[in-house]
């Protein structure tokens, strides 16, 4: 029962990071009336407190690997307190301040939680030869997809059930009982003896081959990062699809999720660096499809949906099972370096959100209103143009990695 424990903790971690990463823009902006520039001022401040706070917590999770219950209950403790007052701010009283501490609050469990899952794929795999931690690794990944589709339906879900504020409370009370619920059964998997490695260095992650991967998992962030952030946005304003933001989020992350039995499978045959290299290019097709389409054309969009969410299967279990192998074939500390991997990650949003948003402000460019046609060029440009020569150097980072022999 333990990998169905740990798909079960994966899923309440990915359902509380859709709507951080997701919903929360156009939630502050169309329901608490804050500006686009300052959403972005305000996750880049996030970041900073995770620039210090994220290898900390995994320093932290390394020193005490007999804490892992409690650092595991603590993280999801944060999510059931901080989603009911999230989704429950109002506008004005310094609502701002109140938004910042609210999401230090969430992004801190949400680190923890993820640290110390990532951190402890050697303790929770079966071995911690490199086929177990693929499978571990694919377990993970379908529960995290399983949590997405989750809170992705949610919202629109309430809403239709008659929920006030576009069902947002609603929403952040099902993911506090979510949280909760998880914590309770998860509670086994975190008794396991930990297997713990050596102390972290510079020399030590250069040598392991960690150090290129963390530079490939910060710019293949990246494109991911300004699409999530834009994705309302572009399906709402530039498509003109009102209402169906929710079912094409489904679709993607549904195609993400069958697809990771078959990226399982294929790595296992040809190697992982040789799966990237099938994978990537359908995110990039999918970039440009999304860059060439009219406003109403659903189809298409759902088409590239499908593909792009198939290319976010392959980076989700691939790129995190790499690094797990080689930290653990180098007998290094897990959970320090994904202390380092997730401040990477979050990165990337805040790079995109500090940079498209305000640039998107600029240009005159209202969620829900009607946008002049230079506001909606720029929110393309953002969306598609620029996801996709990000792509491109993450694909170029791919090629340049050693090749590796598959697992038999």
């Amino acid at each position: 029962m333990v990998y169905p424990r740990v798909s079960l903790y994966a899923l309440m971690l990915a359902a509380a990071g859709i709507p951080l990463y997701i919903h929360l823009p156009r939630f502050a902006s169309v329901n608490l009336g804050i500006g686009l520039g300052m959403i972005g001022v305000i996750l880049l401040i996030i970041r900073l407190v995770d620039l210090v706070q994220d290898p900390l917590l995994g320093w932290a999770i390394d020193r005490w690997p007999s804490a892992q219950l409690p650092f595991a209950m603590t993280a999801a403790a944060g999510l059931a307190i901080g989603f009911p007052i999230l989704f429950s701010l109002e506008p004005g009283g310094a609502v701002t301040l109140r938004l910042v501490a609210v999401l230090v609050l969430l992004f801190s469990s949400y680190s923890l939680g993820m640290i110390l899952l990532y951190g402890r794929s050697a303790t929770l795999a079966r071995s911690t030869d490199a086929h177990d931690l693929m499978t571990l690794a694919a377990f993970r990944e379908a529960g995290m997809l399983a949590g997405v589709i989750l809170a992705a339906i949610a919202p629109a879900l309430f809403m239709g059930l008659g929920a006030s504020g576009q069902g947002y409370p609603a929403f952040g009370w099902f993911l506090g009982a979510v949280a909760v619920t998880v914590a309770l059964a998860s509670r086994p998997i975190w008794k396991r003896t930990p297997i713990c490695g050596d102390g972290l260095s510079l020399q030590g992650l250069a040598s392991a081959g960690a150090l290129r991967l963390l530079m490939l998992a910060l710019v293949n962030s990246l494109p991911v990062a300004v699409t999530s952030t834009l994705f309302l946005f572009f399906v709402e304003d530039r498509l003109q699809l009102p209402g169906k933001a929710g079912p094409l989020l489904i679709l993607f992350f549904l195609s993400a999720g069958l697809s990771v039995p078959l990226w399982t499978r294929l790595s296992r045959h040809i190697g992982t660096k040789m799966t990237l290299v099938i994978s990537m290019p359908l995110a990039i097709l999918g970039f440009i499809g999304a860059a060439m389409l009219a406003p109403g054309n659903l189809v298409g969009f759902a088409i590239i949906c499908i593909a792009s969410g198939a290319a976010l299967g392959a980076d989700m279990v691939v790129l995190p099972a790499m690094f797990s192998v080689v930290l653990t074939q180098a007998g290094l500390n897990a959970s320090a370096a994904f202390g380092i991997w997730s401040f990477a990650g979050k990165l990337g949003l805040a790079l995109a959100a500090f940079a498209v948003l305000p640039l998107l402000e600029h240009q005159g460019f209202q969620p829900g209103q009607v946008n002049s046609k230079g506001a909606l060029t720029t929110l393309n440009i953002a969306y598609a143009i620029v996801p996709c020569i990000l792509k491109l150097g993450a694909f170029a980072l791919v090629l340049a990695l050693p090749s590796e022999k598959a697992s038999p």
